[in-house]
């Protein structure tokens, strides 16, 4: 029983870090639910606000990513909306820089709220991988990145993950060009498609 006591501050601490983030979580999707974020938040909408207001338009652009990424919105109209409106070469820029800042806001606001949780679970399975991805941090991120790109579950998981903050940028900063490339290009191919119709 006395091998038990100093252990259950630590429990709590990270049971109550653990409610906390559900909490945040549920508050995100009310929040989506109550504005109908969802609906508003469509191809068409960025459009006009990335062609009708140049400044104000990329930086909302970017505020809406961010906002988007924490609700588990998909991420490719954003990048479809930049591509239509500025070409690939400036939407994939655009993209780029509005994902990097969206993955690490996602991060931040996790690791502050949720810690590093998953780092402090005693199960076998959590171990091992958070052992794989401590050995070689910045190339397993890049990999996921490559493979997931703003997925938020991705940034969720490794902000619990006890990944340290740089490591993960660099890791996101690597990661996320090749895939929004490839992205940028299908996207102009069916917009020139479109316009063929």
């Amino acid at each position: 029983m006395a091998g038990l006591e100093p252990e259950l501050p630590v429990k709590a601490w990270r049971y109550g870090r653990l409610l906390a983030l559900l909490l945040l979580v549920l508050a995100l999707v009310l929040l989506e639910r109550a504005t109908g974020l969802r609906e508003h938040l469509n191809l068409q909408y960025l459009q006009q606000q990335l062609h009708g207001h140049p400044v104000s338009g990329l930086a909302l652009f970017v505020v809406l990513f961010a906002v988007a990424n924490m609700l588990h919105l998909p991420g490719w109209i954003f990048l479809a909306a930049a591509v239509y409106a500025f070409g690939r070469l400036d939407g994939g820029l655009l993209t780029y820089v509005a994902a990097s800042i969206s993955c690490v806001t996602t991060f931040v606001t996790i690791r502050l709220i949720g810690g590093d949780v998953s780092a402090s679970l005693n199960r076998p399975l959590v171990l091992r991988l958070l052992a794989q991805l401590h050995a070689h941090p910045v190339r397993n991120v890049v990999i996921l990145r490559t493979l997931f790109q703003t997925l938020p579950t991705l940034n969720y998981a490794l902000a619990l993950s006890g990944l340290r903050l740089r490591d993960y940028v660099a890791g996101t900063l690597l990661g996320l060009p090749l895939p929004i490339a490839v992205y940028c290009v299908f996207f102009e191919l069916l917009i020139t498609a479109a316009h063929k119709l």
